[in-house]
């Protein structure tokens, strides 16, 4: 029933072009289904054409970790997301989801529904070790020791593969971004292994073996291309597509097809990196995580392109830079980033082994090299691994000699395109506050895929520690209860209005009625910043509330001032959350709370309105609330202060917030 209820609300939500184009592409699909169209047909290779490396092994990185990592991947153990250091075996059962243990079946991929749980298990689960990031590992030893032990685990695992997931079938095949994944972590392999005249293809078992992958290779840029997400809401899986099909044409130039593949593929890379990322740089999915995995869809392309002689269009690459002038400026000094909107832990590629490897500080540092940004460098302090495999040797010169002076940071403290505001004082310092404010869109196009529904949130770090945090993601497809409580108003710092959500959610992946947030006022002044914001969420109720908030910033007596108006006839349930990090100590006070944490204070002093309560909930599961969710499928307690009263009427709600250091 859940599954018809989403179809349905699916439905609502489509043009009718996207309609037509559904529907010739469940024809199509029965075509194949049954063999039709020539999808079981694979030309020969022909193996000739330049094609120039793009990956390459730095002359000076430490070998430990990634021998560690090949050797526990060699033992069958891996890490996938909750699961830490669990016995997959060597190789996976590629169908089954290992949190479950469920065997999903090997029936026609593009009609299973990966959505079914008790078909499929946890999707997430079962997808992460076949998108074979941990091939790359494997190859990365190889390359570092030249030990053929970890080529032999390869071609195991992989053998096992085209053997368990044969072309088309299961759920392996269901989504065409899983196969584009592949293509990509294939290709950085491929080269690390010595490409198409490596030694281990010279034997007859080698050669063999080889043959077999390029047959699988082309069904994968097949399979992609003839199944473009092109009208997704969840757009990043289009781009995740057209970047696998690309890097697969230029990594294995071996087919007539693949000129005119890469060529499609290109312009939909060009075309939808412009169109999925705002202008300002701020990724339309309204998500910081989807921020890092988009750039890394197109970094890549860019890297296999620019070795080859298909260099990307300046406004491409401008709009890469502009991502990470976003992303710069909304990490605090302390290098934490917000966790606005949905997060997967997903990657595209896991290029590195380094302890304590941040995915946001890598990117800065190659847009440092990339862009000689100066700025960029400073924020991400040294230069990683990933960014030495991906740019080679000549990146750690580059990176040396770029000027931490220039531009001063942030680059820029208004994005009114992606909605989002920093306010702050003594940025990039020990004593800086920043404070980020959140009047975006709910997320991209007509469902809203991985949105939240947090308009007029805010989150807040002192001195580089985070105080006031969005609280994360935690599910996918599975336990629906905290897929809604996460992505619901209350899990944000914002003002919650009878109990209900400021959107209208219609599933797991989908918003039927949206809010919509604007900034009606933003000033940086020297001796303060305003900014000030409303939303439209509860005018769908039966006495409409329209709720403004204003926030300033009192820079010289280091004093926020939270005030939030709302209009409306009748009375209402009013809630204020403030969602605390998990480290932080809570302690009542005289008209509020003292939050604490390293060294740093806030005295929040909440509305002072008769009849009001406020408590903190921490680790609540009736409400579910407190909780804060760092990665994929884990949460942990944490304060939440929630103020609650009867509202009549017009009414203006302060909030004051001291910051101590």
């Amino acid at each position: 029933m859940r599954q018809f209820v989403w179809g349905i609300n699916r439905l609502r939500c489509m043009s009718l072009a996207e309609i037509g184009h559904r529907l010739l592409r469940a024809a199509r699909m029965q075509a194949e289904r049954w063999g039709a169209a020539g999808s079981q047909r694979v030309p020969a290779p022909v193996l000739t054409g330049s094609f120039q490396p793009w990956i390459a092994l730095p002359a000076k990185v430490d070998a430990a970790p990634y021998l560690a990592a090949a050797d526990r991947i060699a033992a069958g153990r891996f890490d996938v997301f909750a699961l830490r250091d669990i016995e997959l075996g060597s190789p996976p059962r590629w169908n089954r989801d290992p949190k479950t243990g469920i065997q999903a079946p090997l029936i026609f991929g593009k009609l299973l529904d990966y959505r079914d749980s008790a078909r499929v298990g946890d999707i997430k689960y079962l997808w992460e070790p076949n998108r074979h990031l941990h091939l790359v590992t494997l190859a990365q030893a190889y390359s570092l020791t030249g030990a053929a032990r970890y080529f032999h685990v390869l071609r195991e695992h992989l053998e096992s593969w085209f053997a368990g997931c044969p072309y088309g079938r299961g759920a392996n095949w269901s989504s065409a971004l899983e196969p584009a994944i592949r293509l990509v972590n294939w290709a950085l392999a491929w080269q690390l292994l010595g490409g198409v005249h490596s030694p281990l293809f010279r034997d007859a078992e080698g050669l063999g073996f080889r043959n077999r992958w390029l047959r699988s290779i082309y069904q994968h840029m097949r399979f992609v291309r003839g199944h473009f997400s092109l009208y997704s809401s969840a757009n990043n899986h289009l781009l995740g597509e057209a970047a696998g099909v690309f890097i697969g044409c230029v990594t294995w130039p071996y087919w007539p097809d693949t000129r005119r593949w890469r060529r499609s593929a290109m312009s939909l890379l060009e075309h939808h990196a412009l169109l999925q990322n705002a202008a300002d740089g701020v990724n339309l999915e309204q998500a910081v995580a989807y921020q890092h995995f988009t750039f890394d869809l197109m970094l890549l392309p860019m890297a296999a392109g620019r070795a080859n002689g298909h260099a990307f269009s300046a406004g491409f690459m401008a709009r890469m830079e502009g991502m990470l002038e976003y992303l710069a400026s909304i990490m605090d000094v302390g290098g934490n980033v917000p966790m606005f909107g949905d997060s997967d832990d997903g990657f595209l590629v896991r290029l590195s082994q380094e302890r304590g490897f941040c995915k946001y500080r890598s990117l800065l540092a190659t847009g440092g090299v990339l862009f000689k940004r100066g700025d960029f460098k400073s924020k991400a302090g040294r230069l990683d691994d990933k960014t030495r495999w991906l740019l080679g040797d000549s990146a750690l010169d580059a990176f040396e000699t770029l000027s931490a002076g220039g531009r001063p940071l942030p680059v820029r403290r208004a994005y009114p395109q992606g909605g989002y505001y920093i306010l702050g004082c003594d940025l990039e310092t020990a004593r800086e506050i920043r404070l980020v404010a959140d009047a975006g869109p709910v997320g991209y196009r007509s469902i809203a895929a991985h949105g939240h529904a947090d308009a007029l949130s805010f989150t807040l770090s002192l001195g580089g520690q985070e105080l006031l945090v969005d609280p994360g993601t935690y599910a996918y497809h599975t336990e629906p209860a905290w897929r809604q409580y996460f992505r619901g108003t209350a899990a944000h710092s914002t003002v919650r209005i009878d109990d209900r959500d400021q959107s209208q959610s219609g599933g797991n992946f989908m918003w039927l009625k949206k809010a919509r947030a604007h900034c009606g006022r933003w000033e940086c002044a020297q001796d303060q910043d305003v900014f000030e914001g409303w939303h439209d969420g509860y005018t769908r109720l039966a006495d409409p509330v329209v709720h403004h908030r204003r926030i300033t910033l009192h820079k010289n007596v280091r004093r926020i001032t939270v005030e939030d108006s709302l209009r409306m006839q009748g009375a209402h349930d009013v809630e204020l959350n403030f969602h605390c990090s998990e480290h932080c100590s809570v302690d009542s006070v005289a008209g509020g709370y003292a939050l604490s944490l390293d060294g740093r204070r806030v005295i929040l002093r909440l509305p002072a309105l008769s009849g009001s309560t406020a408590e903190i909930l921490k680790g609540s599961e009736s409400p579910i609330r407190g909780w804060v969710s760092r990665s994929f499928d884990t949460r942990i307690p944490a304060p939440t202060i929630v103020w609650r009263a009867r509202c009549a009427g017009d009414v203006v709600l302060t909030t004051h917030m001291e910051c101590e250091l």
